[in-house]
């Protein structure tokens, strides 16, 4: 089993907005296994990586077309994305515009956030994804909520770092304000 099997595992996962725990479910492989195998530190036997395909719905042949994809681009990648222009996504209750989104197999994920949602209430469930992510604040007054924390005011020029699978909320209960969200890998935001 080549070493990008579990990047291209992740990547298949991600793409259907699927969490560990889904894929474990779909797929009735641990969601240990699973975690240890997306992060290269396990291989797969035969019965698992078939019923993992399975749950994908992707042949083998289109798992190892997926390795393929997330070999390691050539240095120097680039890609622009102008004033306004970007697929549409979510995080919670906010919509924004994801950048990038013309390259494959990214270590981030970028996503320019509009945060709208006045309350938690009108926010509603807290965005959830994996790895990690990065909040910075270009313009107006948010507030992040978390069930770790007590909300944090944060103003133009803040910034937090902080764990995505636990769940979070941006709202901003005065104005509209503009966010920058990065999320560690190929994070499916919704659409």
């Amino acid at each position: 089993m080549s070493d990008r099997t579990g990047a291209a595992i992740r990547k298949l996962r991600l793409a259907r907005g699927w969490s560990l725990a889904i894929l474990s479910e779909q797929s009735g492989v641990p969601i240990s296994t699973l975690s240890r195998v997306e992060l290269g530190q396990n291989a797969l036997n035969y019965d698992k990586l078939v019923r993992l395909c399975r749950a994908l719905d992707v042949d083998l042949e289109g798992l190892v077309t997926r390795e393929a994809e997330t070999a390691v681009a050539a240095s120097g990648r680039r890609s622009v994305t102008r004033m306004g222009d970007g697929p549409a996504a979510r995080a919670g209750g906010n919509t924004g515009r994801r950048a990038a989104s013309d390259l494959l197999s990214k270590g981030l994920s970028p996503l320019l956030l509009d945060v709208t949602a006045r309350t938690i209430d009108a926010h509603g469930p807290l965005a959830v994804h994996e790895g990690e992510a990065y909040a910075f604040v270009i313009a107006g007054e948010v507030e992040f909520h978390s069930h770790l924390y007590t909300p944090l005011p944060m103003t133009r020029g803040d910034s937090v770092y902080f764990d995505a699978t636990s769940g979070y909320a941006l709202i901003a209960p005065d104005q509209p304000a503009t966010v920058l969200l990065i999320a560690s890998g190929e994070t499916a935001f919704g659409r």
